[in-house]
Formats: structure tokens, C-alpha cells, sequence
């Protein structure tokens, strides 16, 4: 199976529209993959939070038209990243707002949708300015089952390990997370893909969001925690090839799964 992680430089002085034209040229130039990965809130910026409000859309809204076409154009899966996505009339925490991931199929039919449910913030931000997503969400692939989730997800191993017993395989992760904790980023996505016993596609952005650096080197990591691919800094298409049949002989020569005692346990085989 054949991925491409689209890290997109989110530069301030480039409208909105223009990098939504320009992200669809990127994913109809990656006719030879099978799936294509945009980052967390690419249209706008991860930290800028001013622009949550302003450039919130419906759920069928600009990115959706256009991603849609651009998958279709292209023939592939594509996770779209994440948009401020509105809810008309929606009250209550975020008023209305959440970060939310369409997942597009070849023919360009929106199959899946993720609603962060961590958001960052710390009471500011993120955290005050969208609602939390409640429902964990897998989509199935000819090759590989995904899991999605956002940038500050990656953080929390419960959510990854809900995953993988909804059946995941795969775990994508949009983000846009900051240059000063790129280590982390890293560290996270391999103990994500050693614990859960899958491949973790992380895709990040490059420049900065509100003047916030961000960290760059999306990954790619097979489920034994070994580095397949890695970007570096700067905007980068990250092209990797990789077997889904690993997941399943990783998990069958070295059982760790099975053993689980706490929490909703891996059914035995």
C-alpha cells in the first residue's frame, strides 16, 4: 500500500481559497498512492484561533467541494485533514464549532467524518473556542481498517487503544503541533504504533500558525515502532510504501494484545 503525507506550509500571507486550490493540485498529483494525508486545520492554522470563527464552514461547505473533486480527480483515499467546522443553531461549549476530519473515497463520497474530541488549550484556545467529539471512528479500507485522530489526541493512549479494539489497523493523525515539542511528536507516534501494534501515518504542518513555529517531520512508524519514513522541516510530500499484512504477523508473533487485564480487553483467538 502506497500513503502520501501532504505537509502543508499554512503561510498567513496566502488566502484561505488559494491554499485550498493549491492543496487540491498536491492530492491530484498523488495518482500513484492509495492514500493521502492533509494536516489539522491547514486552511486556517492550528493556533489561529482568531480564525476558528471567521473561516468555519458548514460540513459541506468550500473544503468539502474541493477535496471531494480533488480525491475523486485523483482516484484516492483522502483523509482531509481537519476544518473549523460551524453547526448552525448549535449552542453550548464551543458554540457551535468543532475541529472536524472528513475522510473522502476514491469516488469522492465523504465517508467518515472525526470530531476531536482532546482539545488543546488548557481553558484558552482550542479548548474554550470548540466542542469536544465523543465518538471514536474507524473507516475500512480495501487494504487496512483506519483510526482517525487529532494532533492533541496523540497524547492520550486510550483513545488509540479504543481504536485498535473498534478493529483498527492503521492510525492516522492530523495535526499541527508546534516545533518546541517536536520530540514529543516523535516519541508519541512510535510508542502510539508499539503499544497498539499498527502503523501510525502522522501528518503535521510546516511555517507558523499565529506566529507559533510549527514542528514539521510528519512519520510514518510500522507496528514494531521502527521509522519507515520521515519529513523534515520545510512543506514536503512524504511518499512510503507499506505492508498492512505486518500488523496482523506482528500481533501473532509477539501476542502482547492478548495479555491485556484491564480496560476492554482484545478478544482471544
Amino acid at each position: 500500500m502506497r500513503a502520501s503525507l501532504l505537509q502543508i506550509d499554512v503561510d498567513e500571507a496566502e488566502s484561505v481559497d488559494a491554499r485550498r486550490q493549491r492543496v487540491a493540485s498536491l492530492v491530484r498529483q498523488q495518482t500513484a498512492s492509495d492514500l493521502v494525508i492533509l494536516p489539522e486545520l491547514w486552511t486556517t492554522g492550528a493556533f489561529a484561533y482568531e480564525s476558528f470563527g471567521t473561516e468555519a464552514e458548514p460540513l459541506e461547505g468550500p473544503t468539502y467541494e474541493v477535496m471531494a473533486k480533488a480525491a475523486s480527480d485523483a482516484g484516492v483515499w483522502l483523509h482531509a485533514g481537519s476544518i473549523p467546522e460551524r453547526v448552525t443553531g448549535e449552542a453550548g461549549s464551543g458554540g457551535g464549532l468543532y475541529n472536524t476530519s472528513l475522510v473522502f473515497s476514491p469516488s469522492g463520497d465523504l465517508v467518515a467524518t472525526y470530531r476531536k474530541i482532546h482539545r488543546f488549550g488548557f481553558d484558552k484556545g482550542e479548548a474554550v473556542l470548540m466542542g469536544a467529539g465523543c465518538e471514536l471512528v474507524t473507516v475500512r479500507l480495501p487494504e487496512t481498517t483506519v483510526g482517525l485522530a487529532t494532533c492533541y489526541d496523540l497524547r492520550f493512549p486510550e483513545l488509540f487503544r479504543g481504536l485498535v479494539d473498534a478493529g483498527a489497523e492503521t492510525l492516522v493523525v492530523s495535526a499541527g503541533w508546534p516545533e518546541r515539542r517536536r520530540s514529543h511528536w516523535t516519541l508519541l507516534a512510535r510508542a502510539r504504533a508499539v503499544e497498539d501494534q499498527a502503523y501510525v501515518l502522522a501528518c503535521g504542518t510546516a511555517g507558523a500558525h499565529a506566529g507559533v513555529p510549527q514542528a514539521g517531520y510528519s512519520i510514518v512508524v510500522d507496528p514494531w515502532g521502527e521509522v519507515l519514513a520521515e519529513a523534515g522541516a520545510g512543506e514536503e510530500v512524504l511518499v512510503v510504501e507499506f505492508d498492512p499484512a505486518r500488523v496482523g504477523v506482528t500481533r501473532e508473533q509477539f501476542p502482547a494484545l492478548k495479555d491485556r487485564l484491564l480496560g476492554v480487553a482484545a478478544p482471544r483467538r
